[in-house]
């Protein structure tokens, strides 16, 4: 069987470098090329902290595309550049798997739009971590009988948006099933603007940004005498590997956009 041919974006950062290990483990995986800024036409062996790998570095995602022959783009970068990568990748024919957060409603519209025009596969996940996926899932079916609830999500201080797509992601699917519902005493004021976290449908979300932190949740239910809380923690990133290589397997046979990693597990 062929290998699944894969490009991975921001190499150096520390989910793009754990991406890369997971690629040197996985026996049908192959690294055709890397995406860096910084680092056009270096080899990525040649990167102090990368892999021993012998795939060529661009420093413009078209060019790369043009040269490289590739079947899966694996991109854990910034919403900004994220977007753009995914979107080229798609033009290009090539299935993204992203696990990049903070794109907007219209990004995700034109995304999902894009890739069912052209008949190609992606999958953006707002996290890989098939616990977290679990979590956000479980509290779904609580929030049928809990209608109170807040989201407190933490992160490591370098993560550029808050909420994380995971705390939004959980919002989203609670809304689902939940009647909309303003929580707290109804005259309830902030003495400090955002003391109370940010409101979604009723729901609040509240973000902790601390060193040390990698990615934790945990979604607190309330009632007349009892609480139930839903955790979840990855201390390390290679928890989020297991579910990059599920999507990479699904995305090959995919020929529209998924969001979010639940819609691919059995």
């Amino acid at each position: 069987m062929s290998k699944i041919k894969v490009v991975v974006a921001g190499p150096r950062g520390k989910m793009g470098s754990e991406a890369l290990r997971m690629v040197e483990r996985e026996s049908d995986l192959e690294l055709v090329a890397c995406l860096d800024h910084k680092f056009g036409g270096s080899i990525v062996k040649d990167i102090e902290g990368l892999p021993g790998f012998d795939a060529l570095v661009y420093d413009d995602i078209e060019q790369c595309f043009q040269n490289v022959e590739a079947d899966v783009l694996i991109d854990l970068t910034t919403p900004e550049v994220g977007y753009l990568h995914t979107k080229t990748a798609i033009e290009y024919g090539i299935r993204p798997v992203v696990g990049t957060t903070g794109f907007t409603r219209d990004q995700l519209e034109e995304l999902t739009n894009l890739s069912e025009e052209k008949g190609i596969g992606a999958v953006i996940a707002p996290n890989f971590a098939v616990g977290a996926v679990l979590m956000m899932q479980f509290a779904k079916m609580a929030a049928k009988y809990f209608p109170d609830v807040e989201i407190i999500e933490r992160h490591h201080d370098q993560k550029l948006d808050a909420p994380s797509g995971t705390a939004v992601k959980t919002a989203e699917l609670i809304q689902e099933v939940r009647e909309s519902k303003r929580q707290g005493h109804p005259d309830e004021k902030e003495t400090l603007p955002g003391a109370r976290g940010a409101d979604y449908d009723g729901m609040r979300i509240h973000s902790v940004r601390l060193p040390g932190l990698v990615a934790h949740q945990e979604v607190v239910f309330g009632s007349s005498g009892q609480n139930l809380t839903i955790k979840h923690d990855s201390f390390h990133r290679e928890s989020f590997m297991s579910g990059v290589k599920l999507a990479i397997d699904h995305v090959v046979k995919l020929d529209l956009l998924v969001y979010g990693l639940e819609n691919l597990l059995d």
